[in-house]
């Protein structure tokens, strides 16, 4: 018979993980953003690498000079982070509010009519306990590799329930908008057919009124 915790252990190890890392290419002028969705009370970590192209090598290299500002606001569009930071950085933050939030990066450059070099941005973004570093709690906490295990679940579980009720929340907002159309389009056939009815009506009315002023009827 399957034990509870191995249950769970089974469950954790087929969910997927919120994590990406990809890198893209961009001017200096240019302002890139990427959003992530998710529920309130989440860390989320990025990392990001710059690198200049260079003509003469034709190849892509970190130089000291080109940084990275980046913002990143809440799904009403209020600030939260406004920071420039060197050609290599790291930023995190944790939400306030569940939905859509935007992270926007856009180098540091003052070339804004020549549209400046080709950048490289290499970017990793993770998302609730994959944005801690279990390392430095570790040797912080002076924790065993057990306790450290212990704690990593306990987080993770966290972070499933906090998706799921944010799914559900998201789930109720879906169900009223549905019902909320379903009931304006319900009213609309409704006055249309009354519209109809009342014109047709009146058709006939003034068309009885013609035939007995012509005396055909």
């Amino acid at each position: 018979m399957t034990q509870p915790g191995t249950l769970l252990l089974l469950l954790l190890a087929v969910l997927p993980s919120t994590v990406f890392s990809l890198y893209f290419h961009m001017w200096e002028t240019d302002v890139k953003c990427f959003v992530e969705e998710v529920p309130d009370e989440t860390m989320i970590s990025g990392k990001y690498k710059v690198e200049l192209y260079d003509d003469k090598t034709e190849q892509f290299a970190s130089k000291q000079g080109v940084g990275m500002h980046v913002e990143i606001k809440d799904p009403d569009k209020k600030q939260i982070l406004s920071k420039y930071y060197q050609n290599e950085g790291q930023f995190t933050f944790t939400t306030h509010s569940p939905g859509e939030h935007y992270i926007c990066l856009s180098p540091n450059s003052t070339r804004w009519f020549s549209g400046g070099n080709r950048l490289r941005v290499h970017l990793s973004i993770d998302v609730g306990e994959h944005a801690n570093d279990y390392k430095q709690i570790q040797a912080k906490e002076k924790l065993s590799e057990l306790q450290l295990r212990v704690r990593q679940l306990l987080e993770q579980v966290e972070q499933i329930t906090k998706e799921q009720n944010y799914q559900r929340t998201r789930e109720e907002r879906f169900r009223y908008t549905s019902e909320t159309t379903n009931t304006r389009v319900l009213w609309w056939a409704v006055a249309q057919t009354s519209i109809l009815l009342l014109v047709g009506a009146w058709q006939m009315r003034h068309l009885k009124g013609f035939f007995e002023a012509k005396k055909l009827v």
